[in-house]
């Protein structure tokens, strides 16, 4: 997968137009999409192959659940285009366990969605885990230390680059390096030692 650099030539009219947006220009909002809908939808599809076969959400609707969430969000002072993927990612993994958990998907039983960690090159586990658990995972590092959930989410979830990640966060890379090792060992020692009944 072609992790998103700072040297990507998308990146400075993406960021010109989430800037625009923020400021009230709905048009810019519209010609964001046609910027970033390839790279949405080869994140969400490289997500979906990581799932069951059977999965019923395809790459299309997840990109397009995402968008719609994205849309929503009136809030946020976009600056960059390291942080839209970020959000976007953040927005992925809640569509993602949303729709493991409406499919029926209970602890230790039924038809869980089982996802190898890996990213790239960087694997996080040797084993599969479930999506589900994943995210409560997730959920408890955030507790833990916010910075690191992130890096994950940004890392795993969006797919972002290294420079990319250290540039959203305001970090250097060395430091989103070192954190994105410490967070998988924490999510590796966290899911393997959960008890089965927990």
């Amino acid at each position: 997968m072609r992790n998103a650099t700072l040297n990507d030539p998308n990146a400075k009219p993406v960021t010109a137009l989430l800037q625009a947006w923020s400021q009230g220009d709905e048009g810019s909002r519209d010609r964001l999409l046609s910027l970033v809908y390839s790279d949405l939808r080869r994140r969400a599809a490289r997500h979906l192959r990581m799932e069951r076969r059977a999965h019923t959400l395809q790459p299309t609707a997840l990109v397009h659940e995402t968008y719609l969430r994205l849309i929503d969000q009136n809030r946020i002072a976009w600056q960059s285009r390291a942080q839209f993927f970020a959000v976007a990612a953040e927005l992925m993994r809640r569509i993602l366990v949303d729709h493991a958990r409406r499919r029926g998907a209970v602890k230790r039983g039924g038809p869980l969605c089982r996802i190898p960690l890996d990213e790239g090159t960087a694997a996080m586990m040797a084993a599969d885990v479930e999506l589900v658990d994943l995210d409560e995972a997730l959920s408890e590092l955030a507790q833990l230390d916010p910075r690191q959930a992130r890096i994950v989410e940004m890392r795993f979830f969006a797919g972002i680059s290294v420079e990319e990640c250290a540039h959203a966060l305001g970090i250097s890379a060395p430091t989103v390096k070192r954190e994105w090792r410490v967070a998988r060992a924490w999510l590796h020692r966290r899911i393997q030692w959960k008890p089965v009944d927990a």
